[in-house]
């Protein structure tokens, strides 16, 4: 019979050769593959092996200037206004709604504007054009107003200051009856957005 030291040096000696016998764990790396079609695929095995090809990411060109948000924070105007084109020419409500200003909202409130933003989005797009504020009435001398200038002519060297809202110019079905939806706009967490 072994004496307790060789006991124990054998017994290391059978766990030792067990645990090297004993699967190991795979070194598991999740790769993001690009399928036939383009749709993205996850997967611990090799792209090629599920007839897939490595995903690379773009990199945008060099002319990108990086001035608008994906998803919806317009940095610039001319990004609201291209953001609220497309989404309107796609008809995509969901796209519309990315640049609207939900803050302070209750869930009631939300629903009756998007029911409006779906009108908009569905009716075929003619123009946005921004909307000016009102130039100041044309006074004399003593203060009385001469001209309420609503129509802007007068003076004519006052310079326009930046727009106070969007006119959506559409039109419904039928092709030929005018609908126009104002939006108005606001600057929040430097970024552009339009309420009704």
């Amino acid at each position: 019979m072994p004496t307790a030291p060789c006991f124990r040096l054998l017994m290391l000696a059978l766990l030792a050769l067990a645990c090297s016998a004993w699967p190991h764990a795979a070194d598991a790396q999740v790769r993001r593959c690009a399928g036939p079609t383009g749709e993205l695929i996850y997967t611990d095995r090799e792209c090629r092996s599920i007839g897939a090809s490595d995903r690379l990411l773009r990199v945008p060109p060099s002319s990108y200037a990086g001035s608008a948000y994906r998803g919806g924070c317009s940095r610039h105007l001319s990004d609201l206004v291209y953001g609220l084109t497309a989404a309107i020419g796609a008809g995509d409500v969901n796209r519309l709604a990315l640049y609207y200003d939900w803050a302070g909202m209750s869930t009631r409130q939300a629903y009756a504007v998007m029911g409006r933003l779906e009108g908009v989005a569905k009716r075929p797009l003619v123009d946005v054009l921004p909307v000016y504020p009102s130039p100041p009435p044309v006074l004399s001398e003593d203060g009385t107003v001469l001209d309420a200038n609503s129509d802007g002519y007068y003076p004519q060297t006052v310079r326009r200051g930046a727009p106070v809202a969007l006119r959506i110019e559409q039109t419904f079905g039928n092709q030929y009856t005018p609908s126009r939806t104002i939006f108005g706009l606001r600057r929040r967490m430097g970024c552009w957005w339009v309420r009704l």
